[in-house]
């Protein structure tokens, strides 16, 4: 199966987790997720990214993100690995870890990476919008935690530039000044769109403070 790219389907799958049997796209409904992979239960990194997804649970809330993790060991496993990350990092894990025990979804979503290992997953993390379609893909080596203030602040970029005729400059953050996309060449649509005004730099970088997202 070819890999995954930005803007194809989410795939779609049944299968068990730490909540009960999940069917992905009735789970998904009309929200954004994040889905994200772990080598395996009771390993180091993946207990302090699982504790700290959980602590930032409001802040996927406020987004209106649904979270889901996956690892390919069972759902026995699971339960007494959620106990353990409950304890060293003093949250309570209350979204759903997949038990893909027999790599179904791993398959799916190209998980197994052969040159890193033959079985265990890489660590992978998908954004996917409300229309079911993938719009991020981060691949981190097994060694290396995720960074989710940047999962966030793309979170925050995809949800603004999906609303508006605007794109993020690098290291933009929620609250700071945009750019205007260049296929925008309306003056009186421009004036309409953004009232605050803006600074044309170059006639390709024109910036803006960031239009209200709602």
């Amino acid at each position: 199966m070819p890999s995954l790219r930005l803007g194809d389907p989410a795939p779609d799958f049944e299968q068990e987790s730490s909540l009960g049997r999940i069917r992905s796209h009735e789970w998904l409904g009309n929200k954004w997720a994040v889905l994200f992979s772990h080598p395996a239960d009771f390993t180091p990194v993946c207990t302090t990214e699982l504790g700290l997804t959980s602590k930032l649970s409001d802040e996927f809330a406020k987004r209106g993100v649904k979270v889901i993790a996956l690892s390919v060991d069972p759902v026995e496993s699971h339960a007494k690995w959620i106990e353990d990350i409950n304890a060293t990092q003093h949250t309570t894990v209350d979204f759903p870890i997949i038990a893909d025990a027999d790599r179904k979804v791993s398959l799916l979503y190209d998980l197994i990476h052969p040159n890193a290992s033959a079985t265990a997953t890489v660590r992978s993390l998908f954004v996917i919008d409300p229309t079911k379609k993938i719009r991020l893909i981060i691949t981190y080596p097994a060694s290396t935690g995720r960074n989710f203030d940047e999962i966030l602040r793309v979170i925050d970029s995809l949800q603004l530039t999906d609303s508006h005729s605007v794109a993020t400059p690098g290291n933009w953050k929620h609250g700071e000044d945009v750019v205007i996309v260049p296929s925008l060449q309306d003056a009186d649509l421009i004036k309409q769109k953004f009232p605050k005004g803006y600074v044309a730099v170059r006639p390709y970088l024109r910036i803006t403070p960031q239009p209200n997202l709602h």
